[in-house]
C-alpha cells in the first residue's frame, strides 16, 4: 500500500489560542509542534497517527457554513465534515458529555451500521465535526450494500493493475531532495532543543549533503 494514512488536514482560524483550548483541551489532542512568525502560525493537534492543523493570520476568518453533516447540497464546496475515532461506545458518550457540559451543541448517537457517531460544529471555526466509534470490523473489504453498484468497486478492494500509466523514468535518489519551505528552520531548533529525533533516512539525506558541500568547499 503507498498511501500509509493522512499525514494531516489543515484548516484556518482567526484565533488560535481558542482553537487550542477546544482541540487540546477539550477534545483532548495533543498539542505537538508550531511555528509562529510575521502575525502568522502554523500548528499541529495529534490525531491518531496523523494531525489536524490550523494556519493562523490576520484576515482569516471562521467557515461560512451552515449545511449539516452528510446533507446534500448542490453548492461547489467539496468539502463535508471531518470524523474521529474514539475507541469504545463509553468514549464516545463522554466526548457527547463534554460537549455538552461546555455548552455546545451536539446530536445524540447515530447507529450507521457500521459505526455509532454524534455530530457537532467547532465552535471557533464552525467545522463541521463527528466523532464516531466503529461497532463492527471490516472481514471483507469492501464491504458495500449498493442498489446500483458500480462495476469498478466490485473490482475489489485493492489497487487494480494497467489503470494508470507506469512509471518509467523514477526519481534517481541523488535527486530525492527537498527545497526549504516555510518551518525549515525549526528542525534545527527542535534537534537542539531535544524535541525531535531525526528519522535514519534524513540523517543519511543531511550527512551526504554536508559530505558534498565538504568536497565543494575543499576544491575551492
Amino acid at each position: 500500500m503507498l498511501i500509509k494514512g493522512l499525514n494531516h488536514l489543515a484548516f484556518i482560524t482567526p484565533d488560535m489560542e481558542a482553537t487550542i483550548r477546544f482541540y487540546r483541551d477539550l477534545l483532548e489532542m495533543d498539542l505537538t509542534s508550531g511555528i509562529g512568525h510575521d502575525g502568522f502560525r502554523h500548528y499541529f493537534f495529534k490525531c491518531g497517527d496523523g494531525a489536524v492543523a490550523f494556519f493562523e493570520y490576520e484576515i482569516a476568518k471562521p467557515m461560512a457554513y451552515d449545511k449539516f453533516h452528510g446533507s446534500p447540497t448542490d453548492r461547489p464546496i467539496g468539502f463535508d465534515h471531518v470524523s474521529f475515532t474514539v475507541d469504545s461506545r463509553k468514549e464516545l458518550f463522554h466526548l457527547k458529555d463534554k460537549l455538552e457540559a461546555a455548552d455546545i451543541e451536539v446530536s445524540g448517537a447515530v447507529d450507521h451500521g457500521t459505526v455509532w457517531s454524534i455530530y457537532f460544529f467547532d465552535p471557533v471555526n464552525n467545522l463541521p465535526l463527528e466523532a464516531s466509534w466503529d461497532c463492527v470490523a471490516i472481514a471483507s473489504a469492501p464491504a458495500i450494500l449498493d442498489t446500483n453498484p458500480l462495476p469498478v468497486a466490485e473490482e475489489g478492494a485493492s489497487p487494480q493493475p494497467g489503470q494508470w500509466p507506469e512509471v518509467t523514468a523514477p526519481t534517481p535518489e541523488r535527486q530525492m531532495i527537498a527545497h526549504p519551505g516555510n518551518g525549515f528552520a525549526m528542525r534545527d531548533d527542535f534537534v537542539r532543543r531535544g524535541l525531535v529525533r531525526l528519522t535514519p533516512d534524513l540523517k543519511e539525506v543531511l550527512d551526504q549533503q554536508q559530505s558534498m558541500e565538504a568536497i565543494t568547499t575543499a576544491a575551492e
